[in-house]
């Protein structure tokens, strides 16, 4: 995996949840705070989502192959959809179920010290793995928000190991407080109740995955910035004059598909066509480096037929950014 696709993040998330999911089971096994079981079966079921970004990012580097000609980019996307899945039905759905659970039957929390030193340990070292992840994005972020980020980025592990961390370290908070109203109240009601809210939050961040990595397996094309430097590569005003039309698809998060038509001179002979348009390619390639498949289609622009406007059967699903001419 490169290092856009935030490796380290994900290795210091795994190492992070192992730990703290260990230390919950064994405050559970002391207290019995249904807060604390939620919190390690969404710390187990993290750990698994990290191992299963690691997998994808594995599987992503093999090879193109006769039956796969565009490689296995989109494994890491398949594998981060696979997380979201993971977190909302082991992660969510268990949680409100417990908390249900604690909420109809409720009981006193017993060694108090138990849960409460787990969770302040667990959110030191939930804080450590979303500090790494924070610093691996600023690096690949740039002047966009972290909204823009997250549902811009082409390489999913470091959206989906931000996302996790911020859940984790919310639900930390909330069964922090859901187990310190019980304690001071007495009633283990609020340990259920804090529990319920940790599953809600981990449906709704599991959602929001899925939505992001659903755009990505369907294929996102190249970012805005992207777009202006091919096309400002493509066209040298001599021997390609304009671009009729283009576009572009992710096939992974370094590998990205370009297929344009362009206009070349009227009298160009085929070797010089031919020559027009590896020199595009080359230009390309250097602007766009993760630009890996390249088809330029060669045409006369007519000013008669672009000003008939775009060609619908060129442009499926919407309008043509460039004008539709032969």
């Amino acid at each position: 995996m490169s290092a856009s696709g935030g490796t380290k993040a994900i290795v210091a998330a795994l190492g992070a949840n192992l730990a703290i999911a260990a230390s919950k089971f064994v405050a559970f096994a002391f207290s019995g705070s249904s807060s604390m079981l939620a919190e390690g079966v969404h710390s187990l079921a993290d750990s698994g989502n990290q191992f299963l970004l690691l997998v994808g990012g594995k599987k992503a580097q093999r090879e193109a192959t006769p039956q796969h000609p565009f490689g296995y980019g989109r494994e890491r996307y398949i594998y981060a959809f696979l997380v979201s899945i993971v977190l909302f039905s082991v992660g969510g759905m268990f949680a409100i179920y417990e908390g249900y659970e604690k909420i109809v039957h409720p009981h006193e929390v017993e060694h108090w010290y138990w849960p409460v030193g787990v969770l302040v340990f667990a959110i030191i070292a939930e804080g450590f793995s979303f500090r790494t992840a924070i610093k691996e994005s600023n690096e690949l972020r740039g002047k966009l928000s972290w909204s823009q980020f997250i549902r811009r980025a082409k390489a999913p592990e470091l959206p989906v190991v931000l996302l996790e961390d911020f859940g984790a370290l919310i639900g930390l908070v909330l069964a922090l407080f859901g187990v310190g109203v019980a304690l001071l109240t007495g009633d283990g009601v609020w340990d259920g109740i804090g529990t319920v809210c940790i599953g809600v939050l981990l449906v709704l961040i599991a959602l929001v995955l899925a939505a992001e990595t659903k755009s990505l397996l369907l294929g996102e094309a190249a970012g805005l910035e992207d777009v202006k430097k091919i096309e400002a590569a493509i066209v040298d005003g001599r021997d390609v004059t304009r671009i009729i039309h283009m576009r572009t698809l992710h096939l992974g998060p370094e590998e990205l598909l370009i297929a344009a038509k362009i206009a070349v001179q009227h009298d160009d002979t085929a070797a010089e066509v031919a020559s027009a348009i590896n020199a595009a390619e080359a230009r390309i390639r250097a602007a766009v480096p993760i630009a890996r498949v390249i088809y330029l289609e060669p045409d006369i622009y007519d000013e008669a037929e672009a000003a008939k406007g775009p060609d619908p059967a060129a442009t499926p699903g919407g309008p043509n950014p460039h004008p539709a001419a032969h």
